[in-house]
């Protein structure tokens, strides 16, 4: 019904609206902190950034306010810059009707939210950057789009047609354009108060559901899901490793993923790193910017099938995501980048193509021979940049097209001396450029990441930098009450953003289960209560993605988990293990209050869901508890074993800090550091040699 209202809006939106020399000074955005707002700072637009300057001066003028959104690395923002925003006759039609706004959707995704779902429920499609929306003076949305090209093709409208058509609509129907505004503005905050959530957290047997469904829509012949665009959905994969039970066919489905991500063109196979999704349905030609949020997830993957399979391709896939990260997206003060670009000099992919004339310069014979049969490498090329008219032809994506027998242990050795000379060659080029800002959001997600890889791949520097990256975090975004959202060069912005909260509470949770550091289960409990105190709907349940702030036109919950999961999914999974540290009854009714609120969604579409699924795994599994006392001997062996094998339903704690008055009063034996392995409040009898642990664990 809801949807049906929606798409009637559309219509009579369209109804109304009808169908679709001089060196230039910089503007306002020269001083934001934002990369992505700096890249604009040199367009005639008169652009304002996201704020109450802007605000006042449309309603003093009454003009509608043109609101573009975007990010530093995102190729279509790029595209649409140089072909409308630094067009003259395009910027003087925008500074004569209209108050211009740029948001990097990275450091206000709570706003990003409010308009991206604006522009699906008016299109009733998903949405994608840059978007582009057109606002009343009181910010209400009465148009939305994404890229426009210049002039109308392909079904787009051209960007001056909408200009124009909407600053008629504006000038001749203003009345009915507000009252649409202002309809579609209530339908959104329909969407947040229809659900008050069910009586009882969604049974078990939606775990199975979701499982089978999620396999059998898959692609059983490259992996992942759907024909292309295909993005990783590090999500999915994640969730069918723990819901799997004995089922092989699903480990099957989800190491045949990954085999084929890593082998493919979206994994960059001299550098390391994912890209951000293959625009074709066999993981071959990327969108090739590289984003620390993909990398955070997928090296959690890849370490997951490590330790599920002994497999040391998976380990290896993993120290390519790491070393990649520490290499190029670590600041030197220890924070991590947000990003690197698809571009460089202005083209996409071209840092990381190859022609067939390139290699044969740098390779000898007999390197070329085995270069070209392993990356099946060709004089056409498989990669063309269709929205560049200039780009060079011939250019090769790498991707691995022969392995098994055929790689010997002779070939082995050439392929690894032939790489040398490339990335050799590669490292002469002009890299993308990285966009610089640190998000305690995505620094969350690397930190947790990271230090697991380091303890479970014995890669000292792989904790050291996750540590490094949590003391930045703590030390320059927290002020002990309030954790900030976005550090670029001293610069902190003041807003908090509800993924921030959670993430960093993963980050120091994760933290805390490997190092025991009663500080870092400290930090995780003050991120919690803050988290439950500004974000949670404690009257409904779930977790809002914004505070209750003036700019925001309607305070949203997540329902979908995407290229991040959403706030709700990762707060019911990190509050559930947080109340089995601590035994902290609040965190444990808050997660469940939350499952119960998407009970409904988890019924009708599980799979919009996979990380609320996976909260939903550990809450109805058997769930175990390992408690660390430190003694002679010391925990190290311990942590090792315990964190050697994949063991989603167990929870790593000391008997120091914030935990239970339980696990307080469990003490060494004989002064030796000892581990009890409990459930509930039975455990079992202590153990003193790490390696009796888990003697007789089928895993």
């Amino acid at each position: 019904m809801r949807m049906h209202c929606l798409l009637c809006l559309t219509c009579m939106l369209i109804g109304v609206l009808g169908v679709w020399g001089d060196e230039v000074k910089e503007n306002r955005l020269a001083g934001e902190a934002s990369p992505y707002l700096r890249q604009h700072a040199s367009n005639p637009v008169d652009w304002y950034p996201w704020g109450d300057e802007a605000f006042r001066r449309a309603k003093k003028e009454n003009k509608p306010i043109f609101l573009s959104v975007g990010y530093a690395t995102c190729h279509w923002c790029h595209v649409m810059e140089r072909e409308s925003f630094m067009d003259a006759k395009v910027a003087a039609y925008l500074n004569a009707h209209f108050i211009s706004v740029k948001l990097d959707r990275e450091e206000r995704p709570d706003v990003d939210k409010v308009y991206m779902t604006a522009l699906q429920a008016m299109t009733g499609e998903g949405g994608g950057w840059p978007l582009n929306v057109f606002l009343t003076p009181d910010l209400k949305p009465f148009y939305a789009g994404t890229y426009f090209p210049p002039v109308g093709r392909a079904g787009r409208p051209g960007f001056m047609d909408v200009l124009t058509q909407l600053q008629s609509a504006w000038e001749h129907k203003q009345d009915q354009v507000v009252s649409s505004a202002g309809t579609l503005q209530q339908l959104l905050e329909q969407q947040v108060m229809h659900e008050r959530g069910g009586e009882v957290v969604p049974p078990v047997r939606l775990v199975a559901a979701a499982t089978s469904s999620l396999v059998d829509e898959g692609d059983h012949e490259q992996g992942g899901w759907g024909e292309g665009p295909k993005f990783p959905m590090p999500s999915h994969l994640s969730y069918l490793l723990r819901a799997r039970g004995d089922d092989e066919h699903v480990l099957e489905f989800v190491e045949m993923s990954a085999r084929k991500m890593a082998a493919g063109g979206i994994y960059d196979q001299l550098g390391g790193g994912f890209h951000r999704y293959a625009v074709d349905g066999e993981w071959l030609v990327p969108h090739f910017e590289k984003m620390l949020y993909d990398q955070a997830q997928l090296l959690d993957l890849y370490v997951d099938l490590y330790l599920v399979t002994k497999k040391e391709a998976y380990a290896g896939v993993a120290r390519g995501i790491a070393d990649y990260v520490l290499e190029v997206m670590q600041d030197d003060a220890g924070g991590f980048y947000c990003a690197e670009d698809a571009q460089s000099e202005g083209k996409e992919g071209k840092f990381y193509c190859w022609t067939e004339l390139e290699l044969k310069g740098i390779l000898e014979p007999a390197e070329w021979a085995v270069i070209r049969e392993y990356y099946g490498i060709s004089e056409k090329g498989n990669f063309y940049d269709h929205s560049d008219p200039e780009a060079l032809l011939g250019q090769n994506v790498l991707a691995v097209v022969r392995e098994g027998a055929w790689l010997n242990s002779e070939r082995r050795m050439t392929l690894a001396k032939a790489q040398e000379k490339m990335i050799e060659a590669r490292g002469k080029r002009v890299r993308p450029k990285v966009d610089d800002k640190v998000l305690a959001s995505w620094n969350g997600m690397m930190i947790g990441s990271l230090a697991r890889a380091g303890l479970v791949l014995d890669e000292e520097g792989y904790r050291k930098a996750a540590r490094r990256a949590y003391q930045f975090v703590e030390g320059q975004m927290w002020d002990g009450k309030q954790l900030r959202h976005r550090w670029w060069k001293g610069q902190l912005d003041k807003v908090e953003q509800a993924e921030s909260y959670v993430m960093m509470l993963q980050a120091s949770r994760m933290l805390y289960e490997i190092e025991l550091d009663p500080k870092a289960l400290d930090f995780a409990c003050a991120l919690a209560d803050r988290l439950m105190e500004v974000f949670y709907d404690a009257e409904a349940g779930g977790f809002y993605e914004s505070v209750d702030a003036e700019d925001i036109l309607v305070r949203l919950k997540g329902d979908f988990d995407g290229a991040l999961p959403s706030v709700s999914s990762v707060a019911a999974y990190e509050l559930l293990k947080l109340g089995e540290i601590t035994g902290h009854k609040a965190y444990v009714e808050a997660a469940e209050k939350t499952l119960k609120y998407y009970a409904d969604t988890l019924e009708r579409s599980p799979s919009a869901l996979t990380g609320m699924l996976k909260a939903l795994v550990f809450y109805h599994g058997k769930k175990q508890r390992l408690v660390l006392v430190d003694g002679e001997g010391g925990l190290r062996t311990f942590l090792n074993v315990s964190h050697g094998a994949f063991r989603p339903q167990l929870t790593v704690m000391g008997n120091q800090g914030a935990v239970g008055a339980f696990e307080r009063s469990l003490q060494p034996v004989d002064g030796r550091a000892a581990a009890y392995l409990c459930e509930g409040m039975q455990c079992q009898l202590p153990v003193v040699d790490a390696r009796r642990l888990w003697k007789g664990d089928e895993e």
